[in-house]
């Protein structure tokens, strides 16, 4: 792995995320098993393409399993889980399964609304694919169970909005990527207004804004449009847009998960959890408005996550809200823009990649970016 990348001149490193731990201490744990010889270093791929030589630490063995761990880095990035020890053991089992469960110190998801099934570890779906993919590699069509620990997490977990979530008794292993990326407020949005410069450079007046890996997903899978103009923003949607103006795009299309541009309807620009979290709030309030009834407003204003929250609109029949919603953000975006010679529009969509709702002007966007 690049140790560092460079922001505005300065030097930042790189570190990995808690699932490629999981990932490479399975793997390596897999690995002792099968050949019954210790290992210093294991070297796993990530879904970002580059590849990880991890230390392989705190090594157990007995008659039936191996165990082992790998110490989490955020690199310039820390977090609550940075130096924690993520332990993984592995055993043969009699299918052709590599089942993956959670010991101590990996939460367990007490609510919907997560991708993650009740009862089940806080261990989200690309750590999984990692982990499988990595053991795979070592055992073939072998099964094992692998269990991943996190000695310290519960104590670690109440440094998290995990408690928030429904997640308890420890923490989520997390990564979309494999790989944290240095997120300093000030380097990453110019890092991320340079995306915008190169593309204007490149004789491009119109852009497609998404939040995260989820946006630029369903941008390219759902909706089929055209990569090259995708730019993502992280949490800063109100620094992006005025770049945007400055350098002179005449055409954005925005699309974020609800939970994200709920808050935008509200005139929240960043959409930092630790910035402004008033999703239920803003929600149960845009429903009230439409008359929804006062059960389902009090259900929904109790959900810790905004796809829980769906479940209960579903219910209910209320989807019009979406509409509703990506109309407001659209609004607020021409507000904040102050510019009539822009056009914009917003999609909203769910984690399972389901189109929630389209301001005015989305549908002739979405034609211009395919």
């Amino acid at each position: 792995m690049e140790e560092y990348v460079y922001i505005n001149g300065k030097q930042y490193r790189r570190g990995y995320t808690t699932g490629a731990c999981a990932a490479g201490a399975a793997k390596a744990a897999a690995a002792m098993l099968l050949t019954k010889t210790s290992l210093e270093y294991i070297e796993i791929d990530t879904p970002k393409g580059v590849n990880l030589r991890l230390k392989v630490e705190h090594i157990t063995t007995g008659e039936d399993y191996v165990k082992c761990a790998i110490q989490k880095d955020g690199g310039d990035d820390i977090d609550a889980t940075h130096k924690a020890y993520i332990f993984a053991e592995a055993r043969f089992n009699h299918t052709r399964e590599i089942k993956i469960l959670g010991g101590t110190g990996v939460g367990v998801v007490t609510k919907k609304g997560l991708g993650l099934e009740v009862g089940g570890p806080a261990i989200n779906k690309t750590p999984r694919e990692m982990i499988i993919k990595e053991v795979r590699s070592i055992l073939g069509t072998a099964g094992a169970d692998i269990v991943i620990e996190v000695p310290e997490g519960e104590e670690i977990a109440k440094r998290t909005f995990n408690p928030r979530l429904g997640i308890v008794g420890g923490i989520s292993i997390i990564g979309t990527t494999g790989i944290v990326e240095p997120m300093s407020d000030e380097g990453w949005k110019k890092s991320l207004s340079l995306e915008l410069e190169m593309k204007k450079q490149l004789g491009m007046n119109k852009v497609v804004l998404v939040s995260g890996n989820h946006g630029e997903k369903f941008a390219k899978e759902v909706l089929g449009l055209n990569p090259d103009y995708i730019v993502r923003t992280s949490n800063f949607l109100g620094f992006m847009l005025e770049e945007a103006k400055r350098i002179g795009y005449s055409e954005i299309l925005m699309m974020g998960h609800l939970g994200k541009y709920v808050k935008l309807a509200a005139g929240i620009f960043n959409t930092h959890s630790h910035v402004a979290d008033a999703r239920s709030e803003i929600l149960v309030a845009n429903l009230a408005l439409i008359g929804a009834p006062l059960d389902m407003l009090q259900e929904v204003s109790k959900c810790l996550t905004t796809e829980e929250a769906m479940e209960i609109i579903a219910q209910y029949h209320y989807e019009e809200v979406y509409t509703i919603i990506a109309d407001k953000c659209k609004k607020r975006t021409d507000m904040h823009l102050n510019e009539v010679s822009i056009q914009t529009g917003v999609i909203l969509f769910s984690l399972d990649g389901k189109l929630l709702g389209k301001s005015e002007k989305a549908d002739e966007l979405m034609e211009v970016f395919k």
